[in-house]
């Protein structure tokens, strides 16, 4: 039986919700049985990594085999909820990235895996090369039919628009193109402490990643599901983009965060849901310079 700190009390869900926005307090599977099958149109996923995180007192470190069951399991709900012609996007650990691909492959179809680059100024390992990217997985259950808005997530294509180079490939020869759909390298800076978009949360993924995801992937009114809420950016910026969402998350603390980023309706007071930014280190050098 998986450990309840990694799956949760099998409890009655919290919901709370708007018109097109839904937050559930409670484990990731009981939260998914409320979800109709075929009915979401974009799932991102960034679960616990199992290295070792602390979630305000709930350490990310578990038997692997369990980590493995469980990880099919949610994977197996996502292809139950995902519409014919959704998309995933699943991020994991550079350690359990290779099972996930190969467990994803035996439902999905892999149109892309997508690498997240980074700067990392801190303190790295001292007896191997340290990280500085996570894997993403760009998954469809019909690579046939999927959404794609390519001319909505163009960025600059530095060879055309910075040096006015010519293609004389062509007949007649152009000017190679100024912007370009990105490549499977993404480089977005991590969230710090300094940054408007911070939340209390140890794991946070920058809101311009998601802005990418949701833009290249869902359309206007599209529902987006999060099983993992965390910081509840997923949901904020689909927010933003006119997008709907549904959230779970199992600490009430990060459920706190996604009703204030989120403006629902709660038992919560005003003083309760306040933001009040907590550093995610207790590294001395990181506290000074971050």
């Amino acid at each position: 039986m998986l450990t309840t700190a990694l799956l949760g009390e099998n409890k009655m869900n919290k919901i709370f919700k708007d018109r097109n926005h839904k937050i559930y307090l409670g484990d990731v599977i009981s939260c998914f049985n409320d979800i109709a099958d075929e009915s979401v149109d974009l799932i991102f996923v960034d679960p616990p990594y199992n290295i070792g995180k602390d979630f305000d007192g709930i350490k990310d470190e578990y038997d692997e085999e369990e980590y493995s069951v469980w990880m099919r399991k949610w994977i197996g709900e996502i292809y139950r909820v995902l519409k014919n012609n959704g998309t995933a996007y699943l991020m994991n650990s550079t350690q359990n990235f290779a099972e996930m691909d190969l467990i994803v492959r035996s439902k999905f179809f892999v149109i892309s895996r997508i690498i997240w680059a980074y700067d990392s100024s801190g303190v790295q390992a001292k007896k191997s090369f340290g990280s500085s990217w996570e894997p993403i997985l760009h998954i469809v259950k019909n690579k046939k039919d999927y959404v794609f808005n390519g001319e909505d997530i163009k960025i600059e294509a530095k060879t055309g628009s910075q040096r006015n180079l010519i293609d004389y490939r062509k007949t007649p020869p152009q000017p190679y193109n100024k912007t370009k759909i990105p490549s499977n390298v993404w480089n977005f800076s991590r969230v710090r402490f300094k940054m408007d978009e911070y939340e209390n949360h140890p794991t946070q993924k920058p809101e311009a990643l998601l802005e990418r995801i949701i833009l290249a992937s869902s359309n206007e009114g599209d529902l987006i599901l999060d099983p993992f809420g965390g910081s509840f950016s997923t949901s904020a910026v689909a927010q933003k983009l006119k997008r709907k969402s549904i959230s779970f998350d199992l600490n009430e603390e990060y459920v706190k965060i996604g009703i204030r980023r989120l403006s629902l309706p709660s038992k919560y007071s005003e003083k309760v849901l306040q933001k009040n930014k907590k550093r995610k280190t207790t590294n001395k050098s990181k506290k000074d310079h971050i």
